[in-house]
């Protein structure tokens, strides 16, 4: 791997995993809604942005083991924000769904992020928001890298 390449990882790993904590931590209380542990959440918000997987392809996607991703569907369907359906190819797998009231309380919660994070850009300098603007194809597309290295 090349010198360079590795150099601009180490300098993008702190502050994109401090914004991913920065989401992790808020958003939940600002939406005016329950608190979910920060699990529960990242489950959560996979099957509303996935809706149907099993529970296998969840584990592997966020990288949990089976047990705990099973000890958390069980929490959200508890919570009525998931519910477990029978997959009609087989009917000992199931497929998880979000409920309505999933759907609404993670718009709430994005919607709380976004002013989070407007609030933040407000901060920073004109130039500084265009080059955060402009690096989003970016961002995509290296989540999407990082998704398929899983």
């Amino acid at each position: 791997m090349a010198e360079d390449l590795l150099a601009q990882a180490r300098a993008l790993t702190s502050p994109l995993y401090d914004l991913a904590r920065a989401l992790r931590f808020s958003g939940v209380a600002e939406a005016g809604l329950y608190a979910l542990p920060p699990s529960e959440l990242e489950v959560l918000r996979y099957v509303v942005q996935e809706p149907g997987v099993g529970l296998t392809a969840l584990a592997r996607a966020l990288g949990m083991q089976a047990s705990n991703v099973s000890a958390t569907v069980r929490s959200l369907v508890g919570r009525d924000l998931v519910t477990r359906e029978p997959d009609p190819a087989d009917r000992r797998s199931v497929r998880l769904k979000p409920t309505v009231h999933a759907l609404h309380g993670m718009a709430l919660i994005e919607e709380a992020w976004a002013e989070i994070f407007a609030v933040a850009l407000a901060d920073l300098s004109p130039s500084q928001r265009e080059s955060f603007t402009a690096a989003i194809p970016a961002m995509v597309a290296l989540a999407e890298a990082l998704k398929s290295r899983r």
